[in-house]
């Protein structure tokens, strides 16, 4: 590191970088497989350490998948079937 960069705020504590880099994979929606790798963990101490990052999250998953046949139309269960 450069004078500059060992004196920059960022510095004090790399782990937080680490740390952030983590949490918004995660929140991002990437695989923790793929997370935990680039971390050095496994997928289970990831999502142990990491759990409580992906807190809010509850209002979209309870809701229909994106997927859904029924949410986008493309079957009509308003028709009864003789």
């Amino acid at each position: 590191m450069t004078p500059a960069q060992a004196a920059s705020p960022l510095a004090a504590r790399p782990y937080d970088l680490r740390h952030a880099a983590l949490t918004s994979w995660l929140n991002a929606g990437a695989p923790p497989t793929e997370v935990a790798e680039r971390a050095g963990h496994s997928v289970k101490v990831l999502l142990s350490v990491y759990a409580a990052c992906l807190d809010g999250e509850r209002e979209a998953y309870n809701g229909p998948h994106p997927r859904s046949t029924r949410r986008r139309g493309l079957i009509d269960y308003s028709r009864s079937v003789p």
